[in-house]
């Protein structure tokens, strides 16, 4: 009896969702590690702001999902699962960037340096995050 109270315990909620958010962020980054064709870390130890818009687009996205999940669901799986299906949106409109944009490769251009595509792909990981996040119901 005592410790299913421990469980529902504001502070260990918060503090489970806390921790699920987190490790789910590791996740989205050594995955988008894995889709782009340059090495998010090193590019940033190197100074490429463009790489650094583009990959804090990509934690304020994700993120800012998972707060939509968190506050729209009232169990932590519920909340897992609808996070991780917006995180999946988020990568398909990624993707998605890429392929409207056939004049040049994104990829490339980021890691590149240039400092427009980074603040684009910024901004479309930005927004995008709030659409997802409205509509994970």
């Amino acid at each position: 009896m005592l410790l299913s109270g421990f469980w529902t315990h504001p502070l260990v909620e918060s503090a489970g969702y806390f921790s699920v958010t987190v490790l789910c962020l590791v996740v989205a980054m050594v995955l988008f590690e894995l889709v782009t064709k340059y090495k998010n870390w090193e590019e940033i130890q190197n100074g490429n702001l463009a790489v650094a818009m583009a990959t804090g687009g990509k934690i304020f996205g994700v993120a800012n999902i998972f707060r939509h999940s968190i506050q729209q669901h009232s169990t932590l799986p519920e909340m897992l699962l609808w996070g991780l299906f917006g995180f999946f949106l988020l990568i398909m409109a990624y993707w998605l960037f890429e392929f409207l944009t056939p004049k040049f490769k994104i990829d490339e251009e980021i890691g590149n340096d240039n400092r427009a595509v980074g603040f684009i792909s910024f901004i479309i990981s930005v927004g995008l995050s709030f659409v997802i996040g409205a509509s994970i119901t």
